[in-house]
């Protein structure tokens, strides 16, 4: 594992189709699992994303009047490379991200899938044909609004940058990408690196590094007609309502509290297997994280018991030692926060069985029994590595309890019998449903996307794409000019 980086291209630069010194100077890029800086990357300032949304919308226009062969074709190498050398993203993701090998890994190939995708995306069928009272062909076809802004999160950076990037450009938008600033490179600059390389021409790719008023300025710009953002719900709020009052295009796919239905009849060891890695996974940093594990009454010792003793021995480290299975938390601000829900839960009266503790941003895997369902660890979006386990006593009550969530992302149903629990999965409000897997889960070919505080304004993946990041256009042909009686 390579802990010492050269990154001449973009160090202490940001890119707008080219190289160049960010306007607000430079920042350190600092690993979380260790506090020291591995890299200097360019701060864009406001000036940079005006000159860049003004070189994005001239280059567009040519980017999509070209075949979408050349488009594809692009995507297709982009894969190829990544494929070839998954370490120009995973050898960022490991220390900047504090990501365990094993993550970092996964989130190369669902990047590699996505651009895979993205490459069939282009060629897929963009319109269809529609009747009409007249004489005359009618269509309904996809356009690319123009220009795409996309905020990025630093959790999956790699991955939750990429799957709004590769789409847009597949279609033929040019993109703004601000990447969160704890995640720079593996969030935006390696990928715009990726995608020189594969051939993008200049102007259709920005990577803006840089504080809130960047971001703020990128929703707020009259030239960039669509906005994709991922997430925390309450950032999403205010980006919904400045979008909203512009009446932009806008896409927010946000936070997560997910459930993990046990049904009595599940297999407990499997069960609590699935449990743990739903809830543990990258430190519980992920939307998706399983955030409530509801079991039945009768089941409840035994699971929690299961779950702790799997929590208990996960190791927990720097995450360039491939032994450890969990890395940092990203900051102390989400340490501190992890800890005073658990510690707020544990006073209104929830079990502590696992963990609780943690030694610098290392957090200890933490299993919680008998949460109350007005605790913090059952309301919120803990984004840490927290099981809350609450025990139900009718599928019924279990139903409601999961449904009485604000979230509505990702819920998970484990049992022997998996056509009950697809008669299940109709009565959950929920953007996704795993049946006998846990709440972690994404593909380029499916659909994804929340409902209720979860998300709004589209999906990511597949030809529905085409809705999130084009607009609908209506073209009528008919052979004669219409006579009209005036």
């Amino acid at each position: 594992m390579t802990t010492t980086h050269t990154a001449p291209s973009w160090s202490d630069n940001v890119y707008n189709g080219a190289w160049v010194p960010g306007g607000a100077g430079t920042f350190p890029v600092i690993a979380p699992a260790t506090g020291v800086a591995i890299a200097s990357v360019g701060s864009a300032s406001t000036a940079d994303l005006d000159a860049s949304v003004e070189r994005a919308t001239t280059a567009q226009p040519a980017w999509a009047a070209l075949p979408y062969t050349e488009r594809a074709a692009v995507m297709t190498k982009a894969a190829a490379l990544l494929a070839a050398n998954p370490e120009r993203l995973t050898d960022w993701l490991v220390p900047e991200s504090g990501s365990a090998q094993g993550k970092a890994g996964f989130e190369a190939m669902l990047v590699t899938s996505e651009l895979q995708q993205c490459a069939a995306l282009a060629a897929e069928p963009y319109g269809e044909l529609l009747r009409s009272m007249k004489n005359r062909f009618s269509i309904g076809r996809y356009v690319p609004v123009g220009v795409v802004g996309v905020i990025s999160p630093f959790n999956f950076p790699a991955i939750l940058a990429m799957r709004s990037v590769a789409p847009a450009l597949a279609l033929g938008n040019a993109v703004i990408l601000k990447p969160d600033p704890r995640t720079p490179i593996s969030g935006g600059l390696a990928l715009a690196e990726l995608f020189a390389d594969a051939g993008l021409p200049e102007g259709l790719l920005h990577v803006l590094p840089g504080g809130a008023d960047v971001g703020a300025a990128l929703v707020e710009h009259p030239a960039v007609p669509c906005i994709s953002f991922t997430g925390s719900t309450p950032a999403g709020r205010k980006i919904g309502e400045v979008a909203g009052r512009l009446l932009k295009k806008v896409h927010l796919e946000l936070g997560g509290n997910n459930a993990l239905l046990v049904l009595p009849d599940a297999d407990l060891d499997a069960a609590a297997s699935a449990g743990a890695w739903g809830s543990f996974l990258h430190q519980g940093q992920i939307c998706m994280t399983t955030g409530r594990h509801l079991v039945p009454r009768e089941l409840m010792a035994e699971y929690v018991g299961k779950l702790a003793e799997k929590a208990t021995h996960i190791p927990v480290g720097d995450p360039t030692d491939p032994q450890n299975a969990l890395g940092p938390i990203i900051d102390e601000n989400q340490v501190r926060r992890i800890h005073g829900i658990v510690e707020a839960s544990v006073e209104a009266g929830a079990r502590l069985e696992a963990g609780g503790s943690h030694d610098g941003l290392f957090y200890r895997p933490t299993v919680l029994a008998d949460v109350p369902l007005d605790s913090p660890a059952f309301t919120d979006e803990i984004f840490g590595p927290v099981a809350p386990v609450v025990a139900y006593d009718s599928i019924e009550e279990a139903i409601e309890i999961i449904n009485n969530s604000e979230f509505g992302l990702s819920v998970s149903i484990l049992t022997s019998n998996p056509f009950k629990a697809l008669e299940l999965a109709g009565q959950i409000r929920s953007g996704a449903v795993h049946i006998n897997d846990q709440t972690v889960d994404d593909e380029a070919v499916a659909p994804f996307g929340g409902t209720k505080a979860s998300g709004t304004g589209g999906h990511f993946g597949s030809s529905v794409n085409l809705s999130t990041f084009c607009d609908l256009q209506w073209v009528t042909i008919q052979g004669d000019i219409e006579r009209y009686p005036f």
